[in-house]
């Protein structure tokens, strides 16, 4: 009975075909779903369910995953000050991406200032129901509110809402503690541990049906949306694609080289995690994956833990982009004369007003009102003018955040002086090496193997490292297989 090893592969093991990777299949999901959505829209919009279904699946992991990931990082650490100046770093890493990423849009929509000539009347702008919530959202959100709402009115509630930055911030208090106690709570790290890998056990169950997820989502966004709004809003969602992926690759790729690893690579390794966002037009369902990934590569599992959750709510490159580029659009197109400085002051507050959007229905929108209502310049009205299009750019976003998320652990790692650069390149190149001390003991070819389940041999039999009788394990639940 053999021992797990790295990508659920022993070694010498055969390689997954291409046709049982979780990849093809939510690509073919993605597909069929364009094609449904396209060709048969009133079957596409019924088909909302599935792909619903699917994100609140993940969704539900989320929260526990990032609690239990950040309390076992911190509380396993043997200085408590590295895990604050770790923070502190990404805080700062963080702030630096978003003031580029900003400064990104604002310099492309005043270079081809798509919104004159539009000569909206934002007095004349009709609000549907839906943008009206998310207008009113906004407009009554003070920019302060966002540093005082860290803090949940109770344990629970972050939980049952999903608020990630109230989950962090209990998860780093409860670890923080938890060190604090010693031998006394190693019992309760033991068992965290323990929930850990048995969240990521029940993550691989719902990763299976990832390709059926994608198929509905996406069935359900373009029988919904048509392609209407692209025709007629193509200069807008164009150049926010293009002006994002030259974000990426002037931007990150310059931190990735000064890193000595390639963005490409990093790409090609996460096709999966991409693949999902791309088809679910959220990057919640790939947190966990990228988690595992980045471990695997030799991050540090509590700098992974911190860097990963947290940038999900303050390292938003996409919505930064999004952001500038749409309020100085909304600017243009209601004749809103906006001066450099005051261009500038936009940015300065939407470094605060940016933070936390992701992981909230309609964050980007109530991130936007509450800029404009905060700045009163430009007619938060204006919103409606982009409203039917953002579905086109949501995808983009989610990409663009999460590729942040990752280069930015990767820097911050490197930061701290932990990053093995030579190991990281290996496993993006797609070589098989041992696994991390650190690593949950869940394969990860359970993420990518499509066709792998319950009957797998290894499910079946039993480690050698652990003895039965006693339920204890004589050896780390990762070794080299024999």
């Amino acid at each position: 009975m053999g021992h797990i090893t790295t990508a659920g592969t022993s070694a010498g093991a055969p390689k997954t075909r291409w046709y049982r990777q979780l990849y093809f299949w939510v690509l073919t999901g993605i597909v069929l779903g364009i094609l449904v959505g396209w060709l048969a829209p009133a079957a596409g919009i019924a088909l909302e369910p599935i792909g619903t279904t699917f994100v609140n699946a993940m969704r539900m992991l989320i929260g526990p995953i990032v609690f239990l990931t950040i309390v076992g990082g911190i509380a396993s650490v043997a200085d408590l000050k590295k895990v604050g100046m770790t923070g502190l770093k990404a805080l700062t890493y963080f702030q630096i991406g978003t003031i580029f990423a900003l400064l990104f849009g604002l310099v492309a929509i005043n270079l081809f200032r798509l919104g004159d000539g539009v000569n909206a009347d934002a007095s004349a702008i009709k609000t549907s129901d839906s943008a009206a919530k998310l207008i009113d959202a906004g407009a009554h959100q003070e920019w302060w509110q966002f540093l005082t709402h860290i803090i949940p009115t109770s344990i629970v509630a972050p939980f049952v809402e999903g608020d990630i930055l109230q989950i962090i911030f209990i998860a780093v208090i409860f670890g923080i503690a938890l060190n604090a106690m010693g031998k006394v709570g190693t019992p309760v790290l033991d068992g965290v541990q323990r929930l850990t890998g048995v969240m990521f056990k029940i993550l691989g169950f719902i990763m299976k049906a990832a390709p059926l997820g994608a198929f509905g989502a996406m069935a359900f966004a373009v029988g919904k949306y048509g392609v209407s709004s692209l025709s007629s809003m193509g200069g807008l969602i164009a150049l926010f694609y293009a002006t994002s992926i030259l974000f990426v690759v002037v931007v990150l790729g310059s931190v990735m080289a000064f890193l000595k690893l390639n963005i490409f690579k990093m790409i090609r390794h996460l096709k999966e995690e991409y693949l999902l966002i791309l088809g679910t037009s959220t990057a919640e369902p790939a947190l966990p994956g990228l988690m595992r990934k980045l471990e695997h590569a030799g991050v540090k599992k509590e700098t992974v833990g911190l860097v990963v959750p947290t940038g999900y709510s303050f390292n938003l490159d996409g919505a930064a982009i999004y952001l500038s580029l749409a309020a100085v659009y909304i600017a243009q197109a209601t004749n809103t004369n906006l001066t450099i400085g005051q261009q500038l002051g936009l940015i300065a507050v939407m470094l605060l007003t940016s933070k936390g959007a992701a992981g909230v229905a309609g964050g980007g929108f109530i991130a936007l009102t509450a800029t404009l209502a905060t700045l009163g310049t430009i007619p938060a009205a204006g919103i409606m003018l982009i409203f039917g299009i953002d579905k086109f750019m949501s995808e983009c976003r989610a990409l663009v955040n999460f590729t942040g998320n990752a280069v930015a652990t990767l820097f911050i790692a490197w930061w701290d002086r932990t990053l093995d650069a030579d190991r990281v390149r290996r496993v993006f190149n797609g070589e098989t090496v041992e696994p991390m001390p650190s690593e949950d003991p869940t394969p990860l070819d359970e993420f990518t193997d499509i066709a792998s389940d319950l009957t797998d041999p290894r499910h079946a039999e039993p480690a050698d490292d652990v003895d039965l009788a006693s339920g204890n394990a004589r050896r780390p639940a990762y070794s080299k297989s024999n």
